[in-house]
């Protein structure tokens, strides 16, 4: 292998060396940096140590680079077109070279160059055979369509490669750098043939929103794809500005706004009339909202425009309760505003449940002791404190109801003297009355005119009152309960001028648990709630009328949905004792209890009322609980029915249904559309397995 040096710019005659059997290679250059290569049947690795040397350059070769090569330039070459003249060679045999940053030259399969340490570059640097990475990012088409359609113009057995990534719709091309320029000028006019403009065309007389909805039933008739298999351009509204935006391909663009511009005519009269069936709303409440807003239009437009003479513009606004709609008379622009108002306005208003829980715990205990004495003729010992019946009211009581016997004297008919005694049966009214009042133990003895009573009671008394009410209401909407009876209460008496048939007014009372609440949803999932919380029960009678126990609780608070807080308590712990005794007497050590009365008494009553809102946005919350609610009534009336009802073996407690699940709303679009997939799933499976 030999090389022959020109040192001018004339050609002279080659010469030829056969060294071996059939082995010939030569490259020539003229002068300085310029060759003229001529290989023939060469070793591909005596092929590449000879451009390494001419271009200096340290290059590696990968042990599967073999084979031979047979290639001849008939042009002078530089340096740089050696180089790309070296790289043509290899990918014509499917090799390729990778520069590394150090500057050695790598030479691979084509097919592995795609994993080695490619250059990423921008713009295009590199025309040639050079294996090369360019990141191109797509801006109006999508790169998962785009991807496939690359990958057969790109050279996948040469290294290449087409990677697309959705999430930033950017595009990762792999290959040589003449055939990655090639797929960028190809993504470069993909892209731009992509591009659809938005023109926005201001509306003068029309609705923007009823516009758009004409335009959508049209191209709903029309098609979905124009002749050209575009998109159908798309149609947007804007209230605000009633302006419709349009946006899609230029053809298709002049042609929805040719049209827009058509409909957006004045009317030939002033005004015009619309029936708006309200959905959520009442119509009656809405109309004072509507004239309001209708005369506060009318007032800043004469305002804007003082030197301009302008009449009454014959808004009318009625309600027809009825079908529950508006009838409103009003010029387009006016109709217009009106119509945003009512649209935000008749929305479907969140509910709210309100769970509340009541908790009374009350304990009592009372111990009286006493003891009284008295005598017929020389006094008494007697107490008051406590329940206790006084031996001088006793001593009476049981006086009247002895029985008396009376001695009558006179003469008979002969005038003989005679008598007889007659018996009058005693008054057992008045020590049945005492009697009756007595609680606990009662021993007396009478003996020689003197008399004594032993009274003693213990009194333990315990209760637990649990309640929880709850009631659903719409927000901002006051809602009412209450569990009770209605009590009967004296307000006043008038007699009669002979003092009989006296007159009395009477008036009841509600007598329970109430509870009273508006909820108002604030932003987020907080409520806020005015509550007026009662608990009254009747306590007994006195001697003009009866005595009410009652709690209230009257506040504003804010909760969290589902949350639990608690309004108030009220924590009564009292203790009473009350001696009644002889004076010294009632002071000596154990003797002193029979000259006295002790009676002690000790109550603690804990009273806490927690409430709980939880909002309900739409009907399948509310589905949900009234659900639960419905299982735990029928799990109740279930469990009462397999007891049974005692004496009565053949009959039955009533019941509630089953609940049906019919009243469920349907599944949502987004479930729909994934049991639809699950199913096709099953049935491509079924169809793969047969």
């Amino acid at each position: 292998m030999n090389f022959i040096q020109r040192t001018s710019r004339n050609i002279l005659p080659s010469l030829c060396f056969v060294i071996g059997t059939a082995f010939f290679s030569a490259s020539t250059y003229v002068a300085a940096n310029e060759y003229s290569p001529n290989f023939k049947n060469t070793d591909i690795g005596e092929f590449i140590n000879i451009v390494g040397k001419n271009l200096k350059k340290t290059i590696i070769v990968d042990p599967n680079v073999r084979g031979k090569i047979s290639v001849r330039s008939y042009d002078l070459l530089d340096e740089a077109q050696y180089y790309q003249f070296f790289l043509n060679v290899l990918q014509v045999y499917g090799y390729a070279v990778v520069e590394m940053p150090s500057g050695i030259v790598k030479v691979v399969r084509s097919k592995d160059a795609k994993t080695s340490n490619l250059p990423v570059v921008e713009g295009t640097p590199f025309d040639g055979d050079e294996m090369i990475t360019r990141v191109m990012p797509v801006y109006n088409v999508p790169v998962r369509e785009l991807a496939p359609i690359l990958r057969q113009l790109n050279d996948q057995a040469g290294g290449g490669n087409v990677v697309s990534h959705d999430a930033s719709n950017v595009m990762m091309l792999t290959g040589r750098a003449a055939v990655v320029n090639r797929l960028v000028e190809i993504i470069e006019r993909v892209d731009k043939a992509g591009d659809e403009e938005v023109e926005i065309i201001k509306l003068k007389y029309a609705s923007a929103t009823e516009m758009v909805r004409i335009i959508d039933s049209i191209n709903k008739t029309s098609g979905k794809t124009n002749a050209g298999g575009k998109d159908a351009p798309r149609v947007v509204a804007d209230d605000r500005t009633n302006s419709v935006m349009v946006s899609g391909d230029i053809k298709a663009r002049k042609r929805i706004i040719n049209l827009i511009e058509r409909m957006d005519q004045e009317l030939e009269s002033n005004g015009n009339t619309r029936v708006i069936f309200l959905k959520y709303s009442k119509a009656a409440e809405l109309v004072k909202v509507l004239q309001g807003v209708s005369a506060s239009i009318q007032a800043e437009e004469q305002g804007a425009a003082k030197t301009t003479a302008k009449t009454d513009r014959g808004i009318s606004i009625e309600a027809h309760e009825d079908s529950n709609a508006l009838v409103i008379t009003a010029q387009p622009d006016m109709m217009r505003s009106l119509e945003d108002v009512i649209r935000q306005l008749d929305i479907r208003r969140a509910q709210v449940q309100v769970e509340a829980i009541i908790v009374e715990v009350f304990e009592g205990d009372g111990t009286t002791v006493g003891v009284q004495w008295a005598s017929e003729k020389y006094g008494a010992q007697q107490f008051s404190n406590g329940n206790v019946v006084g031996i001088g009211s006793l001593a009476v009581a049981a006086a009247e109801a002895e029985d008396t016997t009376t001695t009558t004297v006179g003469f008979d008919d002969d005038g003989d003297p005679y008598s007889y005694d007659e018996t009058t049966e005693g008054d057992y009214t008045s020590l049945a009355s005492l009697l009756g009042g007595v609680n606990g133990f009662l021993v007396g003895a009478v003996k020689d005119g003197w008399g004594a009573v032993l009274q003693a009671v213990s009194t333990d008394t315990n209760s637990n009152v649990l309640s929880t009410p709850h009631l659903t209401t719409l927000d901002n909407e006051e809602a009412y309960f209450i569990v009770g009876q209605e009590v009967p209460i004296i307000t006043g008496s008038t007699t009669g001028s002979t003092n009989s048939n006296p007159f009395q007014s009477v008036e009841r009372q509600e007598i329970g648990i109430k509870l009273k609440v508006t909820p108002q949803i604030n932003e987020g999932n907080a409520v806020q709630l005015l509550i007026e919380q009662e608990v009254s029960s009747i306590s007994g009678a006195t001697s003009v009328d009866i005595l009410i126990n009652k709690r209230e609780i009257k506040t504003t608070v804010i909760v969290d949905d589902g949350g639990t807080i608690v309004l108030g308590g009220l924590i009564d712990d009292d203790v009473q004792e009350s001696v009644s005794k002889v004076p010294i007497l009632g002071d000596i050590p154990y003797i002193g209890n029979l000259f006295k009365s002790t009676t002690t008494s000790k109550s603690k009553r804990n009273l806490m009322v927690f409430i709980r809102p939880t909002i309900i946005r739409d009907g399948i919350t509310m589905n949900d609980i009234s659900r639960k609610k419905y299982n735990y009534i029928r799990a109740e009336q279930l469990k009462r029915q397999s007891e049974g009802i005692p004496l009565m073996p053949f009959s039955e407690n009533p019941a509630l249904p089953e609940w049906n699940e019919g009243l469920a709303l349907p599944p949502s679009y987004k479930e729909y559309m994934q049991k639809k997939a699950e199913a096709e799933k099953a049935m491509e499976k079924k169809g793969d397995d047969e």
